[in-house]
């Protein structure tokens, strides 16, 4: 694997802000040679550096107007199954183990909070080795992952 430079991080920045700014643009910011561009976003995706690129939604904009982090915990010997099994739900949109307060982390968008009760009771709770699930309400989101601040 190639070192990750300072032009590097640069081209990740603006890619991280709006992926399809194009090659030309980001050449231009970084005052280099769009081929410069190119190549270089292709070894980062080539390296694995770039994994995907990705569209940020509003959640509420599609009917979600009940988005919650969850957390989970359950028996150690069920914890790679339960977070399997979390990523088949299409309610789930994001799923992770951790080491903090939770052994498992989601994200969950649903139509209100009555289908965030049920969303648990039914399908998170009644999973084998579940031992509790702790469900924070999202309010406001101030930043996403690509660095957005959001109003």
């Amino acid at each position: 694997m190639q070192m990750i430079d300072e032009r590097d991080m640069k081209i990740i920045e603006i890619l991280r802000e709006n992926a399809r700014t194009p090659h030309t643009e980001i050449a231009a910011r970084l005052d280099v040679a769009e081929s410069t561009i190119r190549n270089r976003v292709r070894a980062l995706e080539e390296e694995g550096v770039i994994q995907q690129y990705t569209v940020v939604t509003d959640p509420a904009k599609l009917g979600y107007n009940s988005v919650a982090l969850v957390g989970i915990d359950v028996e150690p010997s069920h914890l790679l199954d339960v977070a399997l099994r979390l990523s088949e739900f299409s309610e789930v949109k994001f799923v992770a183990t951790s080491a903090g307060d939770h052994m498992i982390m989601t994200e969950v968008w649903l139509e209100d909070g009555g289908a965030l009760r049920t969303f648990i009771a039914e399908k998170i709770k009644k999973l084998a080795g579940v031992q509790s699930v702790s469900p924070t309400v999202i309010m406001d989101n101030w930043k996403v992952r690509s660095g957005h601040l959001l109003p």
